[in-house]
């Protein structure tokens, strides 16, 4: 019989360029989702550690030095959705009933790499022949607006929309890399990355930080409201031989089709989602991907506020990739934290009031002829 999961407690760095080493990073947010929870060391029965650019065996040197050494360590690397992925390794070991408590954490010291948008996957030899014709992500993503904004008759002041209420968000959490709110008029005067997308639309690629989550089979009582691990879906991209549709983001709505139905939720029950924002375009794609909003409606559904807090679903009260910042191996970990804390009532600043079902969206992986390697949805509910 599948047991039920829980996440008992929740904790994450400010991201930012703030020199601190991943060890210290990684420790502080293990250490803060111990606390959170109240959970004594010595019941982690399994670590699973996400992280893209820190080289072998990295989560045993992080937790080594915290004495919680010895219990299985899993780590996990998928592009973007790494944390994502090994939040939904461990709930398939805890719904196996291999273990009772474990712990999930993702860093990325980002500034180590020096500047530069992330490279494109250099294994792939596609990927190499696309890269040496000046094809990066953002490029990638400015296609897509591109092409969106023809197809849907609208103008940038739709991409610059997304910037604003994110970046608006992101003023509200101390967590945030980027704390400035912006106007449309400043979005779309920032310095030109790839027509249409500006600098102020494409999150900073220039980023240290980590989040970790303690999750468990025991209902917790730590906090007012125990937060469930409702569905976890992952899926990898299909290959997509000639012509395809670049506004299909369908690896996102194939494995969000398989988290409702695992949640047995209408997407019209959703509160609150954390997506993947790395663009300003790719926010307005996902609602649609997500059912968030009809084909062809998701431009009126930001227009109308009902994406912005307040609004009929907030998406992205953190202020998302672009304001919170993108440490690669923390993120999909830092959207969950960010949902418990709203489900629980302790977003202070930036609360949803009566939230109950929460959904993160993260994908990972730029290679040639796919749309994405990798895409990831949970639904967390009280």
């Amino acid at each position: 019989m599948s047991k039920d999961v829980y996440i008992a407690g929740a904790a994450m760095t400010a991201f930012g360029r703030n020199g601190i080493s991943m060890q210290d990073l990684a420790q502080t947010a293990v250490v803060g989702a111990l606390k959170d929870s109240e959970t004594p060391i010595e019941k982690i029965e399994a670590i699973y550690a996400s992280n893209v650019y820190g080289g072998m065996v990295l989560g045993q040197v992080l937790m080594r030095d915290l004495g919680i050494t010895g219990p299985a360590l899993y780590n996990v690397e998928n592009a973007c959705a790494s944390g994502a992925t090994a939040v939904h390794l461990a709930c398939q070991a805890l719904k196996l009933g291999m273990y009772e408590t474990v712990v999930v954490f993702g860093v990325e010291a980002l500034t180590q790499l020096g500047g530069g948008t992330i490279p494109l996957q250099r294994n792939d030899y596609k990927t190499e022949l696309y890269a040496a014709q000046g094809m990066t992500l953002p490029t990638v993503y400015a296609m897509r607006g591109t092409r969106y904004l023809h197809e849907r008759g609208e103008t940038a002041e739709i991409l610059a929309r997304v910037a604003v209420k994110n970046r608006a968000n992101g003023v509200l959490n101390p967590y945030a890399q980027q704390r400035t709110a912006v106007s449309l008029e400043e979005v779309l005067q920032s310095r030109a990355v790839a027509e249409p997308l500006t600098l102020l639309q494409c999150c900073p690629s220039m980023v240290d930080g980590a989040a970790a989550v303690i999750l468990t089979t025991k209902k917790p009582t730590r906090h007012s409201k125990a937060v469930k691990v409702l569905a976890s879906a992952i899926q990898s991209g299909h290959q997509e031989l000639g012509c395809d549709d670049i506004l299909d983001a369908e690896i996102t709505a194939r494995t969000a089709g398989r988290a409702y139905e695992e949640a047995g939720v209408d997407p019209r029950d959703v509160n609150m989602v954390e997506l993947h924002d790395a663009f300003t375009i790719a926010e307005l794609l996902y609602y649609e991907a997500l059912q968030l909003a009809k084909p062809g409606e998701g431009a009126a559904l930001l227009r109308d506020g009902q994406t912005a807090l307040g609004g009929r679903v907030p998406v992205n009260p953190s202020g998302g990739l672009l304001a919170k910042g993108h440490p690669l191996g923390a993120t999909g970990v830092a959207q969950m934290v960010e949902v418990v804390w709203q489900l629980q009532g302790r977003a202070d600043g930036r609360q949803i009031e009566n939230a109950t079902i929460g959904l993160t969206q993260c994908t990972g992986g730029g290679i040639a002829g796919v749309d994405h390697a990798a895409s990831a949805v949970h639904i967390l509910g009280v």
